[in-house]
């Protein structure tokens, strides 16, 4: 087996150049110095070479402090596998087939008793799991199991993790929809983006005035029916979107039926009540009513921010 460990830290972490001195002092030993290497002023030049080198990406942050993971990704399309923690996009894609993954996917701190038990798995995982699989030929000297791996890998995980998907993706759903919006908008001199300008200010200067009043919940027929008084002041009731929000599950979309204008209760444009029924499947106190700024074509939030959620 041989380890390229690879880093660097800004000259204002401490902590970081500590850690590269610790790496040091024991690659320095004599059972550790045929096996180990540490390459210095890690970038991404550095990067190209690892990336279509390497047999395994070996990524161990303490979970949340993975911000994404794009290095483990790079690695995908030269065949290389993963073993990181299950942290970044390693927590959305894992599976045993495409690779080898530490933690539970919880937050533990900085607890050195969790470092532990993480440190003795992945020890474990070398030894008993990785090395082995690699190691293991066929009569022709092929790893079977391990090139079965590397294919799993390949194709599951390389088109979903592509600047080729990423670039589409952004095209098709974000710029080619906002070329399509600054043209309808430009159109008879601008009439509409004048409107929707005109709809920003009335929202900027009337927002604080609103206010949740009496909120109640009926459960019957497997079914929560949730009744909400909204004073609305001097805003349009047509400038707002009231809806009930519940955290998706499991990953999940969050969920968000919208609440609608009980007419039949004779509501006035300063107190107006809104109602909305949802399955009673999730307990009621998952769902929260709120309020947010809705114009037909205009993105909520990028074009504007507010949300007012009762407390």
């Amino acid at each position: 087996m041989q380890l390229i460990i690879a880093g660097k830290a800004h000259p204002e972490d401490q902590a970081g150049q500590a850690l590269i001195h610790k790496w040091i002092h024991f690659i320095r030993q004599a059972d550790a110095r045929p096996h180990v290497i540490f390459l210095s002023d890690y970038d991404m030049l550095l990067t190209e070479h690892m990336v279509r080198g390497v047999d395994v990406w070996v990524n161990t942050p303490r979970r949340p402090w993975e911000a994404c993971g794009t290095s483990g990704m790079k690695v995908l399309v030269n065949g290389g596998l993963n073993l990181s923690e299950l942290d970044g996009w390693r927590a959305e894609v894992y599976t045993p087939e495409v690779g080898w993954a530490l933690g539970d996917g919880q937050e533990h701190g900085d607890d050195p008793a969790w470092d532990a038990v993480e440190a003795e798995e992945l020890y474990r995982l070398l030894e008993q799991e990785v090395i082995p699989e690699f190691y293991s030929r066929d009569a022709n000297g092929i790893p079977t199991a391990w090139v079965e791996r590397m294919r799993q890998s390949m194709s599951r995980l390389t088109p979903r993790f592509s600047a080729d998907r990423t670039v589409r993706e952004y095209t098709e759903q974000h710029y080619l929809p906002a070329a399509s919006s600054y043209l309808e908008r430009e159109k008879n001199k601008g009439a509409l983006g004048r409107r929707i300008v005109d709809w920003q200010h009335h929202l900027q200067q009337n927002w604080t005035q609103l206010r949740f009043g009496d909120v109640t919940v009926e459960t019957h027929d497997e079914q929560h029916v949730f009744t909400v008084q909204l004073w609305l002041n001097n805003i349009d009731p047509a400038a707002v979107r009231v809806e009930l929000y519940a955290d998706g599950v499991k990953g999940d979309a969050p969920v968000r039926p919208e609440m609608k204008r009980d007419h039949q209760q004779g509501s006035t444009t300063d107190s107006v009540t809104y109602r909305a029924v949802v399955s009673a499947t999730r307990p009621a106190v998952d769902y929260t009513p709120r309020v947010i700024p809705y114009f037909e074509g205009v993105a909520v939030p990028p074009e504007s921010s507010h949300t007012l959620w009762q407390r």
